[in-house]
C-alpha cells in the first residue's frame, strides 16, 4: 500500500518543472518544427516542379 501512496504522491506533485521536463518539451517542439519544415519543403518542391512542367509544355 505504501508503494501506491508514493505513486499517487508523484502523480499529484506539482512542485515545478524540472530540467528533464524542459528538455522533453524542447525536443517535442523541435520535432514539430522539423516535421512542419519537411512537409512545407516537400509541398513547395512539388508546386515548383508542377509550375516548371507547365511552363515547359506550354512553351513548346
Amino acid at each position: 500500500m505504501k508503494a501506491w501512496q508514493e505513486i499517487k504522491k508523484l502523480i499529484t506533485d506539482d512542485s515545478g518543472i524540472s530540467a528533464v521536463e524542459y528538455a522533453l518539451l524542447l525536443a517535442l517542439i523541435g520535432a514539430a518544427i522539423a516535421t512542419a519544415a519537411y512537409t512545407l519543403g516537400t509541398t513547395v518542391t512539388t508546386k515548383i516542379e508542377a509550375a516548371t512542367t507547365a511552363l515547359n509544355t506550354s512553351g513548346s
